[in-house]
């Protein structure tokens, strides 16, 4: 049932064995690791048919069918059927994670050019998570981190966003506590690869020393 386009919900593996791939719901998917299921995830901690999405009247229902592992939704294990909300988070097991958008329709590319007038080096698209640097797509897409990351520099382009802001806005007010410097720049660093592998010629993310870090989105 993978397919593409269209006004139909949609999930989008962002992390594990489906990163990058994109399933259109029409009626409903079943999530596992049988060959009977409509989203094969070929590792041993999914359990064989691990969960499912419907697509009912109010709305898409996610349930847990009795998994070893368990099925997550904002970082919160299921134990009933939720109704999912657009850009929830869904993790099957420890292996596999999606983002769940509510249409797949056609969504205008954020900030398609710079203040001057002349075309961004980056482009973004927020429901989809997709990210564009010149004319080529980033793929696989970005780790959710790297996106988020990505995402809170694109918002601040030109200006310097202090690295307590970036966490912050990667890691949430309950979790920011306790992320360390080093996680923070290892993440950096990944991201900064992710960029110059498409356009090794652009310094995409300045560090200012004592301030913190700079999205520079325009050309030379």
């Amino acid at each position: 049932m993978k397919a593409s386009g269209g006004d139909l919900p949609v999930i989008i593996g962002q992390e594990g064995p489906l990163n990058g791939q994109r399933f259109t719901l029409e009626t409903s998917l079943t999530i596992g690791r049988d060959d009977g299921c409509d989203i094969l995830v070929p590792d041993r901690q999914v359990s064989r048919y691990h969960a499912r999405l419907s697509l009912m009247p109010e709305g898409v229902l996610l349930e847990d069918l009795g998994s070893k592992n368990g099925t997550f939704v904002r970082g919160q294990v299921i134990t009933d059927p939720v109704y999912l909300q657009d850009g929830d988070d869904i993790q099957v097991a420890l292996t596999q994670r999606f983002v769940f958008l509510s249409s797949d329709a056609t969504v205008a590319l954020d900030s398609a050019f710079t203040q001057v007038g002349k075309p961004a080096l980056i482009r973004l698209e927020r429901r989809s998570r997709r990210v564009w640097v010149g004319d080529q797509e980033i793929i696989p897409p970005l780790s959710a981190s790297q996106f988020k990351l990505l995402e809170v520099l694109y918002s601040n382009e030109g200006q310097v966003v202090s690295r307590q802001a970036l966490v912050d806005g990667v890691w949430g007010d309950d979790e920011a506590a306790g992320v360390s410097e080093e996680a923070l720049d290892a993440l950096i660093r990944r991201l900064r690869e992710r960029l110059t592998a498409l356009n090794p010629h652009h310094n995409f993310i300045s560090t200012i020393r004592g301030h913190g870090l700079r999205l520079d989105n325009q050309p030379d």
